[in-house]
């Protein structure tokens, strides 16, 4: 237990121990509730954050070196699951660009990626085939997750590094929970039926309340920002999150897939659980960069 203390810091483990409670109390009400249905969709979605919540643990545990290794885990998961949508040979150039943008310098990774996007994009929207709808997810995918890594380089103590990205990690996971709640209790007006049926104005505005709560309360305790900034970027990461289940929403009607894959019970794919990372993740560097100072 000393030694968890001393490679996260009293506040982030406190914090972490609470999330595990709230998932046991989750799982407990959700197993009495739904007793007589032991193969349920609902089940199955909270039973799977026992195996997430554990690797994003390990990768906090192993900062700095955590968040390439997660970054490296999403990626080849993530190949796995695009390579059958790629043209012939897909899979030893999409590897060779992940590890550059990676592991290249990140002003080389981030200055060379967005205008590859761009032209990716313009041969996708022009043509419509799989294979460039693969390979524009796959450049959107290295280019975000090279931001995993760089948090490390901002001019921070490393235990507020740390604590930011907890903080990106806690508000994307929680958001789209509480966007899903929502939607499901109170969802009326769908926002793109022709894209994603489920997502509704209510669910969207539910997250949003969640997660600036939630931003207050975990920004305040792990002292990162003041209450208006952190209200601030609470409502900016919620809806790019929920931008970026859409997008990855419409990428799978093109595909003509409900998910990604079948490796996360109840969740899909490792495309369908971090969708809306692939958008917080730089959104959240580029906000701590541009208006803390930093």
């Amino acid at each position: 237990m000393q030694l968890l203390f001393s490679l996260l810091g009293t506040e982030i483990l406190t914090a972490l121990a609470m999330l595990y409670l709230m998932l046991g109390m989750a799982s407990l009400g959700v197993g009495v509730k739904l007793r007589a249905r032991p193969h349920s969709q609902l089940r199955a979605q909270v039973n799977a954050w026992w195996w997430i919540f554990p690797v994003v643990t390990v990768s906090l545990l192993l900062h700095p070196l955590g968040a390439t290794l997660l970054a490296l885990l999403i990626g080849l998961l993530a190949l796995r699951e695009l390579a059958p949508f790629g043209a012939r040979g897909f899979v030893l150039p999409a590897a060779v660009v992940f590890g550059s943008a990676l592991f290249l310098p990140a002003t080389i990774a981030l200055l060379a990626l967005p205008p590859a996007i761009a032209v990716t994009a313009a041969i996708f929207l022009r043509n419509r085939s799989q294979p460039a709808l693969a390979w524009l997810l796959w450049l959107v995918l290295c280019y975000s997750c090279r931001f995993l890594p760089l948090f490390d380089s901002l001019p921070l103590e490393p235990h507020v590094r740390l604590a930011w990205l907890f903080y990106l990690y806690v508000l994307t996971a929680l958001n789209d929970v509480a966007q899903f709640i929502s939607g499901t209790i109170f969802g009326r007006h769908r926002i793109a039926p022709g894209i994603s049926p489920n997502k509704t104005w209510q669910g969207l505005a539910g997250g949003v309340v969640v997660t600036c709560a939630l931003s207050l309360a975990l920004g305040r305790y792990l002292h990162l920002a003041d209450a208006v900034h952190l209200a601030g970027f609470a409502l900016l990461l919620s809806v790019g999150g929920f931008c970026g289940d859409l997008m990855f929403s419409a990428a799978k009607r093109v595909l003509g897939v409900k998910d990604f894959s079948q490796l996360i019970p109840g969740h899909g794919g490792i495309l369908d659980r971090v969708d809306s990372l692939v958008v917080t993740a730089p959104l959240l560097y580029f906000l701590i960069t541009h208006f803390l100072g930093n």
